[in-house]
């Protein structure tokens, strides 16, 4: 029975402090491994030694396994545990390690193979007798087919992936998600199945030895998505009742008997409102979302990978679940613009709460382009579903993150929405419910504003600069101004015998100063004290859930852009041009692809017109507001 004393964790950030933190548990050495993007991230601080992997891209970093092989010897590493994403799931990895003579933290490299085609996944599930949907060829499918979900044989996190609703559109989705399958993981291949539209995905926490024993540890529900990717995950399911309990159990036993599986894994379904369900995929790693079933049944996955690798025998039963778990995925994204990835310095991060953080950011951490933007997850446990969607939504909105804009408001609203908390959720609720209610603001972003402004009128007297219409009588207003992503906000202010008010107050309401320092504001709003924590940083106020930049009082010179000039709305990669200076286009059409945080953008046209500047070509790298095209309006070119 092998013992591991120094583990090598082959990924980064979360995932990788995730692993150390039950290696610190369980007194194994801890190794690391960073690209030049990664050389100040915390899980490199976290990590008893760390190896540098040249560059930032992941094909040249935390995709080679010889140079992650290379850095477990180099480390005295006696085991290597792969996270989730990168070679994860690639066999030819897995075999690279054992050859070397080390423990690999997962299942076999054939397990691994017989799961890594979804194709061929699929047909040997149906031979094990677990439920499928059938495999379409995308060269044959027909009107009655429709609407099918084309679907990369590799990989996942929603990559490689279209839905398809309308014939001629099929081609196109075919090759789009082909070329993003080969971009990821090496393999273009794409198959379609039928497309559930209103489908629950259902996946239940196998765990297996080398002994025999499977367990089905227990299932968790990951229908909230946006763009085939979870956001919200959490166990027990609200759908599965104890009998389609049994029957899942019994299809995720199978699966992983069928291919002789050891270790933690997931098997994944789409299910109906009426419980019926279909085998999706098995995920040979752990999950992203496996702190939610840590929480229901008190076992340490991590832990339980690490002594099945070291060859001990499970207990002939899993741990019961007690209580009810939920994780949201804490995005650098703004959904209400199209789930744009989003960059920046991470000022000030802070959850409060009774809450689990799994984070691999910290205060100062730069959020780039070259990795997935999941910023952290955090989880609540709490004895039943309810409570733990308020708790979760509580610390949520009671976050501090300060730099970087997020998908928090959205999880805040999710966790607190009727039909959420009834368990009336699929995977179209975004689009059921609408993006614009559900990503609407927390905070109230005039009177942010209102506190915001006299948050720096309390720096400028601290720093012994005292206000022109601070006086003893009466004054003429001081003007303020701030956007909150495209509105824009001024507030006018004066100080008098009185004290200070915000002239003509906030939307009808009056609006008084109690008190104010540089980082703490307590306004009187229609005889309402509310208080307000106020973050300022350059170009940057955080009051409460909203970030505000200061706008000077004057247009600079030079700033504006040429009409209909379109900009890179995050930094990226140009994937592809679909047009040429001089073309026309009508309002819609894709001019061109970014690529940022693995995820592929599409730039399109916003009226009809003439493409009259296309200053950018394939490979080129981008920053935030580059021009990427200028299109000339019709109306334009007529007049």
């Amino acid at each position: 029975m092998d013992v591991i004393k120094n583990l090598l964790v082959a990924n980064r950030g979360e995932i990788a402090l995730r692993v150390f933190r039950t290696c610190a548990e369980l007194g194994i050495a801890r190794a690391a491994v960073f690209s030049d993007a990664d050389a100040d991230a915390p899980h490199v601080a976290g990590a008893d030694a760390a190896v540098r992997l040249p560059g930032t891209a992941p094909s040249d970093t935390y995709l080679r396994a010889d140079l992650l092989v290379a850095a477990a010897r180099a480390t005295g590493a006696d085991a290597v545990h792969p996270g989730y994403g990168f070679l994860s799931e690639n066999a030819a990895f897995a075999r690279a390690v054992l050859d070397a003579g080390l423990t690999w933290i997962g299942p076999p490299p054939e397990a691994i193979e017989a799961m890594g085609s979804k194709v061929e996944a699929k047909r040997l599930m149906a031979g094990a007798g677990v439920p499928v949907l059938a495999e379409l060829d995308p060269a044959k499918v027909t009107e009655a087919d429709l609407p099918v979900l084309v679907k990369a044989s590799a990989g996942g996190g929603g990559r490689g992936m279209r839905v398809v609703r309308e014939l001629g559109e099929l081609a196109g989705a075919v090759r789009s998600a082909s070329a993003e399958a080969a971009s990821a993981f090496g393999d273009p291949t794409v198959f379609c199945e039928r497309y559930l539209e209103t489908g629950r995905h259902i996946e239940v926490q196998v765990l297996a030895d080398e002994h025999g024993t499977v367990w089905a540890v227990g299932e968790r529900e990951c229908s909230i998505q946006r763009r085939h990717q979870k956001v919200l995950e959490e166990a027990p399911s609200p759908l599965v009742d104890d009998a389609m309990r049994e029957e899942l159990f019994d299809a995720a036993r199978k699966a992983a008997k069928a291919i002789g599986y050891v270790g933690a894994g997931t098997v994944e379904f789409l299910a109906t409102s009426g419980g019926e369900f279909f085998f999706l995929e098995m995920n040979t790693r752990l999950q992203v979302e496996h702190p939610v079933t840590e929480l229901v049944t008190g076992l340490d996955l991590v832990a339980e990978q690490i002594r099945v690798a070291e060859g001990h025998p499970l207990p002939a039963d899993p741990p019961q679940w007690t209580g009810h778990a939920i994780e949201a995925r804490l995005y650098a994204e703004d959904p209400a613009a199209g789930w744009q990835p989003q960059t920046g310095t991470l000022h000030r991060f802070e959850v409060p709460g009774d809450v689990r953080v799994d984070t691999g950011v910290a205060a100062g951490s730069v959020i780039g382009v070259a990795y997935d933007p999941m910023l952290a997850k955090v989880i609540a446990w709490a004895p039943d579903r309810a409570g733990a969607a308020r708790k979760l939504a509580t610390a949520l909105a009671g976050a501090r993150i300060h730099g970087v804009r997020t998908n928090r408001d959205l999880l805040v609203n999710v966790l607190r929405h009727d039909a959420f908390l009834a368990g009336d959720i699929d995977t179209a609720f975004f689009d059921r419910h609408g993006l614009d209610v559900l990503a609407r603001p927390l905070g109230d972003e005039r009177l942010a504003a209102a506190a915001a402004a006299f948050a720096d009128a309390a720096a400028n007297r601290t720093g012994h600069r005292l206000p022109s219409g601070w006086r003893n009588l009466p004054s003429a207003p001081q003007r303020k101004r701030y956007a909150v992503g495209e509105a824009e906000y001024e507030i006018a202010y004066s100080f008098g015998r009185d004290g200070a008010r915000v002239v003509g107050g906030v939307d009808g309401t009056d609006v008084a100063l109690v008190h104010a320092t540089p980082d703490h504001v307590v306004l009187d709003v229609g005889g309402v004290r509310r208080a307000f924590d106020v973050g300022r940083y350059p170009g940057l106020v955080c009051v409460g859930p909203v970030s505000l930049t200061p706008l000077p009082r004057f247009t600079e010179p030079g700033a504006a852009l040429a009409a209909g000039s379109l900009v890179a709305p995050m930094p990226g990669t140009v994937l592809r041009v679909a047009v040429q200076a001089g073309d026309t286009v009508a309002a819609g059409d894709p001019l061109l692809w970014l690529e940022a945080m693995k995820m592929e953008h599409r730039i399109s046209a916003p009226a009809d017109g003439v493409v009259d500047q296309l200053p950018v070509s394939v490979g080129q790298q981008v920053e935030v507001g580059a021009v990427l095209a200028v299109v000339t309006t019709s109306a334009k070119e007529t007049a």
